[in-house]
């Protein structure tokens, strides 16, 4: 099923949203189907590109206007009703593309499961890639409802391809947590960030010089995003999570990001508006440190 068009991120004039111009492309992702709990998160990259139509442009902790880099907005990908092989295809198709171009891609999901269609395609390109997910759940299932490819399954998927690093990880079966033990997977989990002032610099010293960050919106606390499919107490404060993010900027190279697993909930809006500010702070941290603005 074909998606309506979409608005551009940021809702910024045709200068900067040029496709040959802009340093920075976004691809919504609008997928749900191996979904376990609550359902929308095909609503998530939409809600987000809506939300991000009235920031300001102006970024108050950079002091600058990230947009000028030039925000390109994908078509969003006609995934929705694909099975999670051919969900994973058509990302990996796309994302490649944008690879050849040299431009830094943004994806929004959607659920979690898209992420490896990304990871499969960077790796290609960065031979020393790491991979930093911001999880509220480990997501480290080998196969789960009759796939190895659900949502349940990412974290183990990428970790066949590259280091994998999580943060703020608070749920897991005991299937996970026997895994882990063996695994060459590294879990700081969100308690250990609350008892630990040196977790920044944990985190930081197991990654690689290049890093694909994966964030899944329920790392936050609930109190602040409620609209997930499998909300957790617990997570991250937005200070906790921009300080975080400034400093992997500043610290290693981000090739690219995604944000996944928003699920919109009418009338409450004030998630998407976080999503939306989460994703231009972290173009900005990106910009900034690539010396674009």
């Amino acid at each position: 099923m074909n998606e309506k068009p979409i608005l551009s991120f940021a809702g910024i004039e045709p200068e900067y949203s040029d496709l040959d111009k802009s340093r920075i492309t976004v691809i919504p992702v609008p997928y749900d189907l191996t979904t376990t709990y609550i359902s929308g998160a095909r609503n998530g990259p939409r809600a987000i590109i809506e939300a991000s139509n009235h920031m300001e442009l102006y970024d108050e902790e950079l002091e600058k206007e990230t947009y000028r880099v030039g925000i390109y907005t994908h078509d969003a990908l006609a995934v929705t009703d694909e099975k999670p092989e051919d969900m994973l295809r058509i990302v990996s198709k796309a994302v490649s593309s944008c690879i050849k171009s040299e431009q830094f891609q943004v994806m929004l999901g959607g659920e979690h499961s898209i992420s490896l269609g990304m990871v499969r395609e960077l790796a290609k390109k960065y031979p020393h890639l790491s991979v930093l997910q911001l999880d509220a759940h480990a997501d480290l299932r080998d196969s789960y409802q009759g796939t190895p490819y659900n949502h349940a399954c990412v974290g183990r998927r990428i970790s066949e391809i590259c280091p994998l690093v999580q943060a703020g990880v608070r749920s897991m079966s005991k299937g996970e947590g026997d895994y882990l033990r063996s695994a060459q997977v590294v879990n700081i989990s969100d308690y250990e960030i609350k008892q630990n002032d040196g977790w920044i610099d944990k985190i930081l010293g197991y990654l690689t010089d290049d890093v694909y960050l994966t964030l899944d919106l329920d790392v936050l606390d609930p109190a602040i995003m409620p609209s997930v499919g499998t909300p957790e107490p617990g997570g991250l404060s937005w200070y906790e999570t921009i300080d975080f993010l400034r400093l992997l900027s500043q610290h290693k190279k981000i090739v690219s990001f995604d944000l996944v697993e928003l699920s919109p909930q009418p009338g409450n809006i004030a998630p998407d508006f976080l999503a939306a500010k989460l994703t231009y702070r972290i173009m900005g941290y990106v910009a900034e440190s690539r010396g674009w603005i």
